[in-house]
């Protein structure tokens, strides 16, 4: 569905994405792996066209997005109108109601209001969102009800493809592990091609098909979580995996027999 060739992409000195040839299979999930600074969120970018590489070419459904740091613009277009596409912590506007922001993509396009409505009632059912909420600002929603909100946004046009970067990562715990599943679910009822970022080894062993591992703008090592964790390519692999801090065990108590009286 997506593949990148020899992209490198630099931000002055320093240097995002090194040289990386990837390709994101069709219908799958496929989470991108590493720490803060590892390419992450600028390939989804570059996926996307938002960005463009300094070297290389883009492939979005076999259409070049580029010519080196030469957009092809309607390739791009065409790109954009079949991704929906969650940035971190949502990204809603303030000022329009959950109505609003969902709705935004498919009033640009000049769907009708009757088009409209019967989308959102579609997607509050599969979102699980509560119908009153619509016309509320996202101020006025819970942490997992914004994300929600984004969901069904990044929905509404029924993309075929979702690029979500760190959708759940400023959620509490328990908010967090609701939305999980949801999501999960989600995934395997659409079929959609999917590309998430996560930091968490967790939330990447929880939802992928398939698991690139970056760090330093090039890809480490790529596959299942067993497969990483038996057959690390480098050390930094099995660094990156045992550095997860475990709750501590509880106290050993040690029953006292009481003599009865």
């Amino acid at each position: 569905m997506i593949e990148v060739t020899n992209a490198t992409k630099r931000y002055g000195d320093q240097v995002a994405i090194d040289d990386l040839d990837m390709s994101i299979e069709r219908g799958r999930t496929t989470v991108l792996l590493g720490t803060s600074g590892s390419g992450k969120s600028t390939l989804l970018r570059l996926f996307l066209g938002l960005e463009l590489p300094d070297t290389g070419i883009v492939r979005f459904a076999g259409r070049p997005l580029n010519d080196g740091a030469t957009p092809h613009r309607d390739a791009i277009h065409a790109a954009r109108l079949t991704t929906g596409y969650v940035i971190q912590e949502g990204g809603l506007f303030p000022h329009l109601t959950a109505r609003a922001n969902i709705a935004l993509a498919a009033r640009h396009r000049g769907w009708t209001r009757a088009r409209i409505e019967q989308r959102l009632d579609e997607l509050v059912v599969v979102a699980r969102f509560p119908s009153d909420g619509l016309d509320r600002y996202p101020n006025e929603l819970s942490g997992g009800q914004r994300q929600r909100v984004a969901l069904m946004r990044a929905l509404m046009l029924d993309p075929s493809v979702l690029l979500l970067d760190e959708p759940l990562g400023a959620l509490d715990p328990i908010t967090r592990y609701e939305l999980q599943d949801e999501l999960r679910t989600l995934f395997d009822t659409l079929g959609k091609t999917v590309v998430l970022v996560t930091h968490s080894v967790e939330e990447a062993a929880y939802f992928a098909d398939d698991i690139v591992l970056l760090a330093s703008g090039r890809m480490i090592q790529r596959g299942d979580l067993e497969s990483l964790r038996v057959q690390p390519a480098t050390p930094y692999v099995e660094r990156f995996l045992q550095a997860r801090r475990s709750l501590p065990s509880p106290p050993v108590v040690h029953a006292r027999i009481v003599d009865e009286p």
